[in-house]
């Protein structure tokens, strides 16, 4: 079967693997199981075994055609479109979810599949997933080291994520030239429990880390706020006049934005 690097197709061919990401998810019996990007079906396999259905998810139209030939129509249900477009909640509903998801993510839409899933949070418990190494560092990073984020934040405001192991290209045919990781993510958001609104806080993440190299003051003046209003925000919430977004917690960033209360029309 042809590779088609254009749609970012790198098949995982490591069975080991294949056990630890299907073990990550947990118990499966009588849970559905979305499968995002399932290609060849190495991981689809160990999933239909141990789950009551599988939805994979598949825009290619020859795997897609193939996966429909090899599983059982009682066992396997291919959808043939994009991530993107597909509807995790109606999926939950028509399956009595929250679902369970697993999948090894393209490299060049991993971000906005991973914003995808934030939304889509309350029709997923959990999810194991496969990226880059890189993206798995932000996703998993914690304040004060280089890879903390926006990303870092976003995801972190919707649950918990655990980085469980790294591949290498060998893991792969053809082999990508990056290494790889797979952390799962817990759906469980924090924004109630923080006392943030939603939209108007992760607009006020993207403006704190809006430049890294610059103290959080300098960047949340860029936004619009005054260095009166910040200096007193920031004494408040006992941080450091000069401290830089990376070192912030996301209750330090809850208890900032509280006090200066971004507008929700500045949210993206």
């Amino acid at each position: 079967m042809p590779h088609k690097s254009r749609i970012g197709q790198n098949f995982l061919k490591d069975a080991q693997a294949v056990e630890r990401i299907a073990n990550a998810l947990g118990d499966l019996s009588g849970r559905t199981v979305v499968e995002i990007g399932p290609g060849r079906g190495a991981i689809t396999q160990t999933l239909a075994a141990r789950a009551k259905h599988v939805v994979a998810v598949e825009l290619d139209e020859m795997l897609a055609a193939f996966l429909q030939v090899d599983f059982p129509a009682e066992k396997l249900t291919v959808v043939r479109q994009d991530v993107l477009q597909f509807d995790l909640e109606a999926t939950a509903a028509r399956y009595g979810g929250p679902l369970a998801l697993a999948g090894n993510l393209p490299y060049y839409i991993t971000s906005p599949i991973l914003m995808k899933l934030a939304r889509s949070h309350a029709a997923l418990d959990v999810a194991v997933l496969m990226v880059q190494r890189e993206v798995a560092d932000r996703v998993t990073a914690q304040p004060g080291s280089r890879d903390y984020g926006v990303l870092s934040v976003t995801v972190q405001m919707y649950g918990p994520v655990q980085q469980l192991f790294m591949l290498p290209p060998s893991a792969f045919s053809p082999p990508p030239e990056v290494h790889s990781a797979v952390f799962r993510w817990r759906f469980a958001p924090r924004f109630e429990e923080l006392g943030v609104e939603e939209k108007s806080f992760l607009a006020f993440i993207k403006q704190a880390f809006a430049q890294k190299r610059k103290t959080l003051n300098n960047n949340l003046r860029a936004a619009g706020f005054t260095s009166e209003q910040i200096r007193q925000a920031m004494e408040e919430a006992g941080l450091p006049a000069q401290a830089r977004a990376e070192n912030l917690s996301l209750e330090d960033f809850a208890r900032l934005s509280g006090i200066l209360k971004p507008d929700v029309s500045d949210a993206a």
